[in-house]
């Protein structure tokens, strides 16, 4: 883990709103189609150093709230949704994985985020997540970094 100050930058792409009981469930999970969606519409140019990112933000309360969720790029796209990753300072959680195919980096998100959610259950953690913008940033494709905002403790 690492923290940085982020600058403000635009991401377009699809987004829904949904919530964590609901991404537990099959019948119920929004984020899965929106990637889905995304992958299917959206030409993203890896070669030139396009990369992708999920966004959540708006969130209705804590992990426990809704929230809206975007898969995108910042390619400016007007006929995409754009969401705004907010300025400040994010602790960053990092996961590298060896192999690229979807199952094992959905895996290693659903690890990640797993990480993340015990280090903040964790009343004496250093840092408090303040549930403004957070974003995963596929760095390549084998490796995710997952942006927190926080404020010190």
């Amino acid at each position: 883990m690492r923290v940085e100050e982020i600058e403000e930058k635009l991401i377009y792409g699809i987004s829904t709103r949904t919530k964590n009981s609901n991404e537990m469930n099959p019948e119920t999970s929004k984020i899965g189609t929106i990637w889905q969606k995304f992958d299917n519409t959206v030409e993203v140019n890896y070669k030139d150093g396009e990369r992708v990112y999920g966004v959540y933000y708006n969130y209705a309360s804590d992990s426990n709230g809704e929230f809206d969720v975007l898969a995108g790029y910042e390619t400016s796209n007007n006929k995409l949704d754009k969401v705004t990753i907010q300025k400040g300072k994010y602790l960053i959680f990092n996961k590298i994985f060896n192999q690229t195919d979807d199952n094992t980096r959905i895996q290693a998100v659903i690890e990640t985020w797993g990480k993340i959610w015990e280090y903040f259950l964790d009343e004496n953690s250093q840092y408090k997540r303040i549930y403004t913008t957070d974003f995963e940033y596929y760095k390549n494709q084998n490796e995710i970094e997952i942006y927190i905002s926080i404020k010190m403790a």
